[in-house]
């Protein structure tokens, strides 16, 4: 087991890749804290069903209390934190699924609602867990950033520069936190067909970018995504900080 008696949180964890990244790490011998805006108990019984332990915790990241609080409580159940997987991300409009506008129509209560989530939210996640990492001598951050960080994109220009900044508030973390043995790297995927983005592609276009646009023909799956994750979680990538592995099977090569 790669993270057997690590403790482990992982934001967002409620679907989606999310809930991959914490069943992934669970398997592998991890304690696990899952936490989201929605309702994670079903994840931690999934995880306890397969011998795992979890804590469920209900965490707004955009809040500074909710992020202290995940931490602190983590610290109190499994007594320590190894690993932080920032995971939590909105796209859109995720409510009406209006994830397509012109930029000229996207509006300012979208473009705050998703930097609070996707950067603040890093941010604070990553400074909650910090001093305890610290006091204990090492740890693992893996944020989760996107291929569109790289490539842009044009009717998603707030979710991609939110990604932007996951990219470059990853390298400058990774500067800060080397001397205390720290680990802070990124993981871009590129398209893949979670419920959220079920909601702006059409199956017929994915197929259409699989074959026309990538490299490899494959579709890139969740597991294809927590494969990283947990290869920069583990001990493995002790000598690897500042990093952003791509995993979008050749669609964009950075």
């Amino acid at each position: 087991m790669r993270l057997k008696d690590k403790v482990a949180i992982v934001t967002g964890s409620a679907r989606g890749m999310g809930r991959v990244f914490a069943l992934r790490f669970a398997k592998e011998g991890a304690k696990l804290t899952v936490c989201d805006v929605l309702d994670c108990q079903p994840v931690a019984e999934e995880i306890k069903a397969i011998g795992g332990e979890a804590l469920a915790l209900k965490t707004d990241v955009t809040s500074e209390k909710d992020a202290a609080e995940m931490a602190k409580k983590t610290v109190e159940r499994f007594g320590r934190i190894d690993i932080l997987v920032n995971n939590a991300a909105v796209i859109g409009t995720i409510e009406t699924k209006d994830f397509v506008k012109p930029v000229e129509e996207i509006v300012s209560a979208d473009w705050d609602r998703i930097l609070a989530v996707n950067i603040k939210g890093v941010f604070l996640c990553s400074k909650a867990v910090i001093p305890y990492m610290k006091k204990q001598g090492g740890g693992k951050i893996v944020n989760m950033a996107s291929t569109v960080a790289f490539s842009g994109l044009p009717h998603f220009i707030h979710y991609s520069t939110s990604k932007g900044g996951v990219v470059t508030m990853t390298r400058g973390l990774a500067w800060a936190l080397g001397e205390f043995n720290i680990n802070v790297n990124a993981v871009a995927p590129g398209l893949i067909m979670t419920e959220a983005m079920q909601g702006a592609y059409t199956p017929e276009f994915y197929q259409e970018m699989v074959a026309t646009k990538q490299l490899i023909h494959k579709n890139v799956e969740p597991e294809d995504v927590a494969s990283a994750v947990l290869f920069l979680a583990s001990d493995e990538a002790d000598k690897i900080t500042g990093q952003t592995l791509a995993v979008n099977a050749g669609e964009y090569l950075h």
